[in-house]
């Protein structure tokens, strides 16, 4: 249930099969998604940036997908997961002998994603000191492996991610500015989860169907009121969050109904919230039925407050907060008939 307005065609449809997890149809997901059309078939460096738990690893994917390397490697690291003294061998390779354990020649990942997208995700967590390096590969396509002097050159498209404010990191000195701006060619930002509260009932469905599967449990029913608790929950942990609850609620599920997996001082406040959202519709749907009736007068035997059991100045209240006002008449004026054919004979629409 893709939402990517994906530009299928012949045998290339396989390589589009990534944007089946790319779930919704906001006006902010697909903003970025455009984005994602316009710079995938070009060499540009990407940075991707968002809270954690956006998916930022999947509109990655999505740009190596419908670019012209879609047939070559995606190779990908995690910065933050690698540990430092190990993260420049990992990106560019070592040579037996380069370091101690150090017992067989290593191929990094620039090489391995020759012809292909190298995406770095946790991009802010590359040390200062190992920052030039990357940087002369961004920019000469070239480097060495620990232990050798012999230049190998590449040929790969950099996308990398993060959550961190790498603007604010330079002003700071914690990250290179050269390197920012050579990363930064072209921004990608995610929006949170809670900014397309609308896209959460289907990935919910997306996520309930994916686990129920796995698991081998039918899920058959989403109670309204969990899908509204959902749907209003802040979301901090944004789409992977909601996944793991989801998953937990698959697990929990009896009868084939889905238990809502949030904790239970949420449930009660949107419970609440509910009720006062309906109480106020029935109270304005009745306050205009009075009105209609009662031709908009408001005062005396015969007006609304009277119908309502209401004081005057207690209808006037409830009308205020309800944002009741009696609608502006329609003004029609009377134009003469010569009037209306001289304007017809002289009309070019």
């Amino acid at each position: 249930m893709a939402s990517f307005k994906s530009i299928r065609c012949g045998d290339q449809e396989d390589r589009y099969r990534q944007f089946d997890q790319i779930i919704g149809r906001s006006a902010a997901l697909e903003a970025v998604l455009e984005k994602v059309e316009l710079v995938a078939p070009t060499t540009s460096t990407v940075l991707i940036q968002g809270e954690t738990g956006t998916g930022k690893e999947l509109v990655a994917k999505a740009i190596h997908n419908i670019s012209p390397r879609y047939d070559s490697p995606f190779v990908k690291v995690n910065c933050a997961a690698i540990p430092l003294d190990l993260l420049e061998s990992e990106l560019f390779g070592h040579e037996r002998g380069a370091f101690t354990g150090a017992i067989s020649q290593k191929i990094g990942r620039f090489e391995l994603a020759h012809k292909g997208t190298l995406f770095l995700d946790e991009v802010g967590d590359i040390p200062l000191c190992l920052q030039p390096k990357l940087l002369r590969v961004l920019q000469e396509q070239e480097f060495e492996r620990l232990g050798s002097t012999q230049t190998h050159r590449v040929d790969v498209r950099v996308v990398s991610a993060t959550h961190r404010d790498l603007e604010l990191m330079v002003k700071r000195s914690e990250f290179r500015g050269d390197l920012y701006y050579r990363l930064n060619v072209f921004p990608v930002q995610l929006p949170p989860l809670r900014a397309r509260a609308e896209d959460i009932p289907a990935l919910v469905r997306y996520f309930v169907d994916f686990y129920g599967r796995q698991i081998g449990k039918r899920v058959e029913q989403i109670p309204e009121e969990t899908m509204l608790a959902l749907r209003s929950y802040d979301w901090p942990g944004n789409v992977r969050e909601l996944q793991n609850l989801v998953q937990r609620a698959v697990i929990l599920s009896h009868d084939g109904v889905l238990p809502n997996p949030l904790p239970s001082n949420h449930v009660e406040t949107v419970t609440v919230t509910s009720r006062s959202a309906a109480i106020r519709e029935v109270d304005r749907a009745l306050i205009l039925q009075a009105l209609d009736a009662a031709g908009w007068m408001i005062g005396g035997p015969e007006g609304a407050a009277a119908k309502l059991g209401l004081k005057r100045t207690t209808l006037f209240y409830k009308m205020k907060k309800l944002g009741i006002s009696r609608p502006t008449p329609t003004c029609r004026v009377k134009v003469p008939a010569e009037a209306l054919e001289s304007a017809g004979s002289s009309s070019t629409l």
